[in-house]
């Protein structure tokens, strides 16, 4: 191996390591406590070192999103092949998406919530164009006489607002499974 692919490969580990630290820390502490400070320690490398990955914490954050994004994708992709029919699929997919929100909720709040440059649509980075096409490949066969990215902006709206007030502890946690047919109901209706 080259000196120069190892050191391409170390600086890619680094790169990985930092934002490892920065969703561990953000999982088990909150956003807040996640700094530069902090994450140099965290992988025992000097702050300087971060800035050469990273122009500061807010594109750490950006990366992490990025990322999470990246997870959600792949995960609606799995969810919606192996559904039987479109209503299935955008169940299985809507139901997914809450379970990640519930389930990762600092990764959920980089990708939705904190203050980041990222944003969907032309010129998105593709981790954020997969995930959004994921979510319209279920909504699109509801759609008609819609336009399908509005139909779908409308769609994660309402699961965004769904996750978010779960997230918080704002609904009866015993009928997210009613919700989620109410939703899943109006969504269908042709």
């Amino acid at each position: 191996m080259s000196t120069q692919t190892r050191r391409e490969r170390q600086k890619a580990e680094r790169h990985q390591m930092i934002i490892d630290a920065a969703r561990e820390i953000a999982e088990t502490q909150g956003w807040e406590a996640v700094t530069v400070r902090r994450l140099a320690e965290a992988i025992e490398y000097s702050q300087p070192v971060l800035y050469s990955h990273f122009s500061g914490r807010d594109a750490i954050v950006a990366a992490v999103a990025e990322q999470g994004c990246a997870e959600i994708a792949v995960r609606s992709r799995e969810l919606r092949a192996a559904a039987q029919t479109p209503e299935a699929a955008l169940t299985a997919v809507a139901t997914g998406y809450l379970d990640f929100a519930r389930d990762s909720p600092a990764l959920y709040d980089a990708m939705f919530v904190q203050k980041v440059n990222l944003t969907f649509g032309e010129g998105a980075p593709q981790a954020l164009q997969d995930a959004f096409a994921e979510l319209a490949a279920v909504f699109a066969p509801f759609a008609a006489g819609h336009d399908v990215e509005t139909f779908t902006e409308v769609g994660w709206a309402a699961l965004h607002g769904l996750a978010t007030l779960e997230q918080h502890g704002r609904l009866r946690p015993a009928f997210r499974d009613q919700r989620l047919a109410v939703l899943v109901d109006h969504w269908t209706r042709r």
